[in-house]
């Protein structure tokens, strides 16, 4: 990573599962427009699948279909080696066998200063999380 560590932005990940492998790249131009206005930055992305038998392999964009590999190719290379085989075992727990998905770790470019700032107050982040989609749907229906 180019960047110093304290001017940096909190650091996300996300495990989006892929079912039946079926990648349709339909995300792809909301995630670039992401980095192209500096809202995030892409520390690492890289694709995994989970093989019915549970065995877990790395997938490079170069071995996807010929529509993945289109898709994705913008991101061949993006790696700041953050992950290795480890992680994608631990990413995997969370996929059905047979599912492929992809690993995004990224900065959040457009808290960076807020964290900075924290940071410079001898403040720090204690918790976070995200609150799924799902839950909140369950919630306005109840």
């Amino acid at each position: 990573m180019d960047k110093d560590i304290e001017t940096m932005g909190p650091i996300d990940y996300l495990i989006v599962e892929f079912p039946g492998n079926r990648m349709t790249g339909e995300g792809v131009p909301i995630l670039l427009d992401l980095v192209d206005r500096g809202i995030i930055r892409i520390l690492d992305f890289a694709f995994i699948r989970k093989n019915i038998d549970e065995s877990v392999q790395a997938i490079k964009i170069e071995d996807l279909d010929a529509e993945g590999a289109e898709h994705f190719a913008v991101f061949a290379g993006a790696s700041s080696g953050l992950l290795d085989r480890e992680d994608f075992q631990e990413a995997a727990t969370a996929l059905e066998p047979g599912n492929s998905a992809g690993v995004l770790i990224y900065e959040n470019t457009w808290a960076a200063p807020f964290a900075v700032a924290l940071r410079r107050g001898g403040a720090q982040v204690v918790a976070s999380g995200r609150i799924p989609v799902q839950a909140l749907l369950a919630a306005a229906e109840a």
